[in-house]
């Protein structure tokens, strides 16, 4: 679980971005969360530069390439997520890290995204763990039951 939807101040910014989702709720109480923030494993700190996916690399509005603290908290979400039995993620939409449909296009205008994967997503994907975003807590919670 993306730790800025669990309320944690961990973004770019400095903000959370906080579900109020029943769902996220219900799993708080039952015990089935592992909060988890890829870029703040990975050792960027709060705040920091916004970054965005780019050819292949992570680089940040200023120019910076952070490929390698992404990659790093990547690997470092999908260890914690071998380790608790993990076979479902909710995670922050929009984020090169933690997006599952939709990223930033990587030329930091603001726009509505582009069709994408962020580095976590994708690797939790490739070891078969299905990631959803903070909109599909319903579909997340059905593959949980299944």
């Amino acid at each position: 679980m993306s730790s800025c939807l669990l309320g944690r101040p961990v973004r770019y910014d400095g903000r959370a971005k906080t579900s109020s989702s029943r769902i996220l709720a219900r799993w708080r109480a039952e015990g089935r969360l592992v909060p988890f923030c890829p870029e703040l494993a990975g050792g960027l700190g709060v705040p920091r530069s916004p970054a965005e996916l780019r050819d292949g690399r992570v680089v940040t509005v200023d120019g910076q390439d952070v490929t390698d603290a992404f990659t790093l908290g990547a690997e470092l979400a999908l260890a914690a997520a071998r380790n608790a039995g993990v076979r479902v993620a909710v995670l922050k939409e929009g984020s090169p890290s933690c997006g599952s449909g939709r990223i930033a296009d990587g030329t930091f205008s603001g726009g509505g995204g582009i069709p994408g994967a962020g580095v976590t997503t994708a690797l939790l994907r490739a070891h078969g763990i299905a990631v959803f975003n903070e909109d599909q807590f319903e579909a997340a919670d059905a593959l949980l039951h299944d």
